[in-house]
């Protein structure tokens, strides 16, 4: 059947539970008859599950999938891990004391295709020919991938899923498939399960990358921009490099462990008779992220400058900012020698002309620009975050020529490299497209899985959550 004149497959505002194990939601996609897809995401964000759905796996809650094609090939471990299920359960039909052989590879494979010349010629290319006659539920798990493989081709469906097809595949088996795939690609649509982008075909024509139930992005492969950013995206969530260590020569005074962070008491914030923040009690403990919500003109500003010292009311407030009582004669940098701060006007302010690792050093100063010689060490640190960041390659490039995402992320680099006990992300993600804010989430989470610092982030919606914050305060307006 010539792929092209299959229908547009068509997601609209998908919800599907499998099993109450793992729940897909608000899935919108379209698969046009002449794409080539690759779903990808980190481990358990649900990619498997996107494609399981093309074959009619999960129960459809809400919303509406139209024109799946009925004859679906699919491939995966889950279906594998099925079929021995099923194998298996013919050793307790003990019937008349008949023990159950179970189901030749023979069987498994003509039995069940289309195209049986087909067929015989991918059992030669895979080698399988002396396993023909021998039971299914023997194979090995590699000889099992490719008994399915082959029964998923040799069918001729009108839509091939393959979820991780190349896992286990030897050079050689590995080369026949991804040639015998770039053949059919004029008449067999396919939407392939990866992990690694190094594996990707070259036919691929986009990209779903897949976050927490959810597809959070599409990509068109031949957007070069578009799919750098993803694959940096990927680096940053997959990646196991850790958060750089501080620079030992440049260490900041120790706080006392049993003191929280942050301490406001009844706090209020009022110009006349209009009040902005009112007997806000609220206690920032160390290591205990928080996601500070609330629509424009709820105070969340207002409470940030209370914290920071910049809000003239601090001092007519009792407030206890790591271990200082506001307005018992501490400077305002005694304060802000501890706090990590990154926020949209500060990009804005950030207009010198400076190379990416030199916007990391910064850090150490805390300047806009570079006026001071850095050390080896202070180098050596730029580089480990430039790596962890997928930006090894820009670390001489403009700062002032970067897209507003990736400037984002050196900012955050830039407030991170003392490792202060407090970063605060004011709207970190404003301006920013569906990508460069999927690149700035992730390095979030990145951070908040270290042990140093607490993260305080700020923004508009309650339910736009970050993985391993879990300490919610919403203001309302």
């Amino acid at each position: 059947m010539d792929s092209l004149r299959l229908d547009n497959i068509l997601f609209e505002k998908v919800t599907v539970n499998f099993d109450d194990r793992f729940t897909l939601s608000e899935i919108d996609w379209t698969i046009e008859p002449n794409q080539h897809w690759v779903i990808t995401g980190t481990n358990g964000a649900g990619k498997s599950a996107l494609a399981a759905v093309l074959a009619g796996v999960g129960d459809i809650e809400r919303g509406t999938v139209t024109c799946l094609p009925k004859n679906v090939g699919l491939v995966s471990f889950e279906a594998q891990a099925g079929l021995i299920a099923k194998e298996l359960k013919k050793d307790d039909a003990d019937i008349m004391d008949v023990i159950s052989l179970g189901t030749p590879v023979r069987e498994m494979i003509f039995d069940y295709c289309a195209d049986p010349d087909l067929a015989q010629e991918l059992v030669e290319k895979f080698g399988i020919y002396p396993l023909l006659d021998r039971a299914f539920r023997k194979l090995s798990t590699g000889e099992t991938r490719k008994v399915m493989l082959i029964r998923a081709l040799a069918n001729k469906p009108d839509l091939l899923i393959l979820d991780e097809p190349f896992d286990g595949l030897d050079v050689d088996t590995l080369a026949m498939l991804q040639a015998h795939l770039a053949s059919i690609i004029d008449t067999t649509p396919m939407v392939m399960v990866l992990n690694r982008f190094d594996e990707m075909p070259d036919f691929i024509t986009h990209i779903a990358y897949v976050d927490h139930g959810r597809l959070a992005l599409t990509v068109d492969k031949s957007d070069e921009n578009a799919f750098n950013e993803l694959y940096q995206l990927l680096h940053l969530k997959t990646t196991d490099l850790d958060i750089p260590e501080a620079d030992p020569a440049n260490t900041l005074p120790a706080l006392d462990p049993r003191q929280p962070l942050v301490t406001l008491n009844q706090a209020t914030i009022k110009y006349g008779d209009t009040i902005i923040v009112d007997k806000l009690d609220w206690t920032i403990e160390r290591g205990q992220h928080w996601q500070l919500s609330g629509p424009n003109g709820s105070g969340k500003t207002c409470v940030l400058s209370l914290i920071t010292g910049d809000h003239p009311q601090c001092y007519t407030n009792d407030i206890f900012v790591f271990g200082f009582q506001r307005g018992n004669g501490e400077s305002i940098w005694q304060i802000k020698q501890f706090i990590g701060y990154v926020s949209t006007s500060l990009q804005w302010e950030y207009r010198v002309s400076t190379s990416c690792k030199n916007v990391i050093i910064s850090g150490f100063y805390d300047s806009i620009g570079m006026y001071t010689k850095s050390s080896d060490n202070q180098k050596k640190i730029a580089d480990q975050w430039l790596a962890l960041l997928g930006m090894t390659d820009r670390a001489d490039q403009p700062f002032n020529k970067l897209s507003y995402g990736d400037q984002r992320l050196l900012l955050i680099a830039r407030a991170m490299v003392k490792h202060p006990p407090l970063l605060i992300l004011d709207e970190p993600c404003l301006g920013l497209d569906d990508m460069n804010r999927q690149l700035v989430l992730a390095l979030i989470e990145k951070i908040c899985e270290g042990k140093e610092t607490t993260v305080l982030y700020v923004n508009h919606h309650a339910e736009d959550k970050i993985k391993g914050i879990e300490n919610y305060l919403g203001l309302k307006k």
